[in-house]
């Protein structure tokens, strides 16, 4: 029950519908007893700057989760920012300071790497693509460098912006071996969906079904679309008998990282 006492979290973005951190977060919050509660708010782009403006002055606010579209608005908005974001160009949590401040994290990357791990997955050594080059696929790239894949491909639509995340992460981890051509999807132990493609009925998938055919079997194929659970992309991995690794599980992984840097969940890593 939420109270007059109750203090708030947030969860941004547009659409909001498919998000599962209210329901995970509520149930964190409800098993601990903490008197906390996240609520969802579907918030148009051009209502980001007033939205930090007044949460600024909310007083009960103790931070916010950030969704799509608006981790790069956010990151360019806040008050303070870590280095990991800033490097990024995107946030995904906000804690509010009892001044008002808002000091912006990206935890996206950590918390796909944890997801991974929880399903055997260990990226040190491995050769790894990830497909979409925005907030969340940025911060996938650098977690994964940050953990010491031998090699990881950029793909995006936007070349030019493949091509800029590359170069950042090239300059930042010079021992990778990183590039913007697929190459040998054979050689692949990890191929990531970090696009919203699966999220709309119709949506072609980010890596055609004979792709897929030519990963090897010991391949983890992962998407960060939280709904629906299994998108058509891990479908179709399912069908050639390859793991998969779904968006809530995700989700799920990000819940300390989250929940910590707002300061409302005490067990954060």
């Amino acid at each position: 029950m939420i109270k007059g006492s109750t203090r708030i979290v947030a969860i941004i973005g547009s659409p909001v519908a498919q998000v599962k951190s209210p329901e995970n977060f509520n149930a964190a919050f409800a098993q601990s007893g903490t008197d906390v509660a996240m609520i969802a708010m579907d918030l148009a782009p051009e209502g980001v700057s007033d939205f930090l403006s007044m949460a600024r002055r909310w007083k009960n606010l103790d931070g916010f989760v950030v969704t799509i579209p608006h981790k790069q608005a956010v990151a360019a908005g806040v008050d303070v920012i870590t280095p990991r974001a800033a490097l990024l160009g995107a946030a995904n949590v906000v804690r509010r300071e009892a001044d008002g401040t808002l000091t912006g994290d990206m935890v996206d990357g950590l918390g796909f790497v944890e997801a991974a791990r929880r399903n055997g997955f260990e990226p040190a050594g491995k050769r790894a693509l990830v497909i979409g080059g925005g907030g969340a696929g940025s911060a996938i790239a650098h977690a994964l460098c940050e953990t010491g894949v031998a090699s990881l491909a950029l793909s995006d639509i936007d070349t030019a912006r493949a091509e800029r995340l590359a170069g950042l992460l090239h300059t930042e981890f010079p021992a990778t071996e990183i590039s913007t051509q697929s190459g040998d999807l054979d050689a692949l132990d990890l191929v990531a969906n970090a696009t919203p493609l699966g999220m709309k009925q119709g949506d072609p998938l980010p890596l055609a079904g004979e792709a897929l055919a030519e990963l090897k079997a010991s391949a983890l194929v992962a998407d960060v679309v939280t709904s629906p659970e299994v998108t058509p992309f891990l479908a179709a991995a399912q069908a050639r008998g390859l793991s998969i690794q779904t968006g809530p599980q995700m989700a799920k992984a990000q819940l300390a990282l989250l929940g910590g840097h707002m300061g409302v969940i005490d067990d954060a890593s």
